[in-house]
């Protein structure tokens, strides 16, 4: 479920053009609060929509609004329903926003390489990270080991195609 749900996240998340950071911190706060409270099936999306909700009014300047996310949870909640949910999440994480995300070490991680947010090994470093989302199985390693191992693999797999063409 945690899966198809973060599938969803990340369809909603390039809809609305949100910022990458808050595809990790939407993610966070749905695993933190999955690891304290079990769900039935059909709540499912409705964390989700509410954690997206939380996250965007952190991070984003201009946020989705309550009527976006009900439109994009295709009307199955309510105002209410989304709201409350959104309640009891911030209640269960006692408000506790923000823990460093991986994608925030991935920045610093790639500053201390010098590899610039904007080059071809930065890009597949973040996209192993967007892939390490969908298994909660990561969730037992550090954000930041994730960053390390992804920009790791990332620059490896640079020098190695760069080798490979007699670029090096």
């Amino acid at each position: 479920m945690r899966a198809v749900l973060v599938d969803w996240i990340l369809k909603v998340h390039e809809k609305f053009k949100l910022l990458t950071e808050t595809l990790f911190i939407i993610v966070n706060i749905i695993d933190r609060y999955l690891s304290v409270y079990k769900v039935r099936r059909d709540e499912v999306q409705l964390i989700g929509a509410a954690a997206m909700l939380i996250a965007t009014k952190y991070e984003e300047i201009y946020p989705p609004t309550v009527k976006d996310l009900i439109h994009v949870t295709q009307n199955r909640f309510t105002r209410t329903q989304i709201l409350d949910m959104e309640m009891q999440i911030l209640t269960c994480l006692e408000f506790k926003m923000q823990e460093n995300s991986s994608y925030r070490f991935l920045e610093r991680y790639s500053k201390i390489a010098k590899c610039e947010q904007d080059s071809v090994t930065f890009f597949l470093a973040q996209y192993l990270l967007e892939l390490a989302l969908l298994d909660s199985k990561m969730n037992q390693y550090p954000p930041s080991h994730q960053a390390a191992a992804a920009l790791y693999v990332s620059m490896r797999t640079i020098m190695a195609d760069s080798a490979n063409r007699g670029i090096v």
